[in-house]
């Protein structure tokens, strides 16, 4: 990547896009309101179904993930309902907040940065807590590079509760399992700049009968994200606002791609490529931040030396190596530094990174 002058951009999102995608992006405009985008908007959803293995309702709408997020609040919580928030990281607390903007009663079950959701004290929580509406939480927290244990939470909060089951799986939808239907998920958030290989602009959701149910009672207000709105258009094979159609035109080849690939071999690649930048880490002498049996397969952090400057460390591999590695957030901003290893990536982009990490790791600590 970087022989052609361009970054080695290995943050966890937006990812690079090779050249045919890029070509993609750049193809002229066309009518939101004709039958050739009809024609897309069909093709996508039923795609994008089959990735998500679901037969609920899903939708594309012009936002970042952030507003997935947003919409999976507006259209199942009201004001005053009680919400158990499960925080693992920076995008944990977003969700929460989102929540709280809205008026949610929530509750917030904290872990420790790099640990996952420990399913007992989330078992113990739930078992505490009466007319729980909505349980949620991140998948996958980029910003500690831990991935939640899905299937083994909704089957606890499943046992526990009639919650809904939310989920921010913006980073890692695309990239890793998600069964919507097996786990009982109702509504899940994602973006186009993550797995799946396209330009930010577009978040998807998926929305089950339980969170229809939720939407007829909720009087949180909403509009441009209200999600009747996207299913009444869909209806006519249009959006009901003007949408990112760039980001639309490499999603749809992406999931075309995806499912004739094979998503069982799509998650297959992304756990390879995980490993291998794991393995790489460990090569270098370095520790991961979470604990590996909840490291994440489509962003790895790793922890950087006792008293390093991390914030340097990040500029000199940029400026020496033409590579663009992620920092951390909040708390963890210059103690480790993240690979993300999404969408379209390769064994050499990961070994150049890495490179880059240990040469710039052995000029500051020698």
């Amino acid at each position: 990547m970087s022989s052609q002058n361009q970054p080695n951009l290995r943050i966890p999102g937006p990812v690079p896009l090779p050249d045919d995608v890029l070509e993609l992006a750049g193809s002229q405009m066309i009518n939101h309101r004709g039958p050739e985008y009809a024609d897309m908007l069909d093709r996508m959803t039923k795609n994008l179904k089959t990735v998500f293995m679901t037969k609920n309702d899903a939708y594309f709408i012009t936002s970042s993930g952030t507003g997935a997020m947003e919409t999976a609040i507006v259209n199942t919580i009201s004001p005053g309902d009680k919400v158990l928030s499960i925080i693992i990281g920076v995008f944990g607390e977003r969700f929460a907040e989102i929540a709280e903007a809205y008026g949610g009663d929530v509750t917030t079950l904290n872990f420790d940065l790099g640990q996952a959701a420990d399913l007992d004290k989330v078992r113990e929580t739930l078992k505490g807590m009466n007319d729980v509406k909505a349980v949620i939480f991140t998948h996958n927290e980029s910003s500690t590079g831990v991935s939640n244990p899905l299937e083994e939470l909704c089957q606890v909060i499943h046992e526990e509760s009639d919650a809904l089951i939310l989920v921010d799986a913006v980073s890692s939808a695309g990239g890793v399992p998600i069964a919507v239907d097996a786990w009982g998920i109702d509504v899940v958030a994602t973006a186009s700049q993550k797995s799946w290989i396209s330009p930010p602009g577009i978040s998807m959701v998926t929305f089950s009968d339980k969170a229809w149910k939720a939407h007829a009672t909720s009087t949180s207000p909403k509009y441009y994200l209200d999600v009747q709105q996207y299913e009444d258009y869909l209806k006519i094979g249009q959006p009901p606002f003007t949408p990112c159609l760039p980001a639309m035109f490499t999603l749809e080849v992406a999931l075309q791609s995806m499912v004739d690939e094979g998503i069982e071999n799509v998650f297959a690649r992304h756990h390879e490529i995980a490993q291998h930048t794991r393995d790489g880490a460990k090569a270098l002498g370095l520790d991961l931040l979470p604990d590996p049996q909840y490291a994440s397969n489509t962003v790895t952090a790793i922890r950087l030396p006792e008293g390093l400057d991390g914030k340097a460390f990040l500029s000199e591999v940029n400026k020496n190596y033409n590579v663009v590695l992620g920092g951390g957030q909040k708390s963890l901003v210059g103690k480790i530094f993240r690979v993300g290893h999404m969408g379209w990536v390769e064994t050499d982009h990961i070994d150049e990174a890495l490179k880059a990490a240990e040469e710039t790791l052995k000029a500051m600590t020698s």
